[in-house]
């Protein structure tokens, strides 16, 4: 590892996660606040750590992260693609692990658009046959 910093962007629905890898001690950073603060939801916590387990490097990195946009989950599934994408540059090597855990895809599930006529993607007014 030649330089001490790396950067990876995760995206998903509306969340932008700026993330950057330090080696250290495994402690996670999001917006100045500590991940147990920050991620109420353990599960989300999980996602988060999700590609630093794959490679064994839980304790290896200190992440720094910045967050914006959607809520708390769309807010995780960024920060979990901006990890993975961080350790791509810190590691080539871990391009197949990732790849196969599926944490270098960004999801392309996003909202649908309310129709007119509708009141909302695809919820119909109530019908009444009198």
């Amino acid at each position: 590892m030649a330089k001490a910093k790396f950067y990876g962007t995760g995206r998903r629905k509306k969340s932008i996660a700026r993330v950057y890898l330090v080696p250290g001690t495994g402690n996670i950073t999001v917006n100045k606040r500590s991940i147990d603060e920050y991620f109420g939801l353990e599960t989300l916590k999980v996602i988060v750590r999700q590609p630093l387990v794959a490679t064994e490097n839980a304790d290896k990195f200190d992440v720094l992260v910045n967050v914006r946009g959607g809520g708390y989950t769309g807010q995780a599934g960024a920060v979990r693609h901006g990890i993975a994408r961080a350790l791509l540059q810190a590691d080539p090597e871990y391009r197949p692990i990732l790849k196969k855990a599926g944490f270098l895809t960004r999801d392309p599930r996003m909202k649908e658009r309310k129709k007119y006529g509708l009141k909302a993607a695809r919820r119909a007014p109530q019908f009444s046959k009198r």
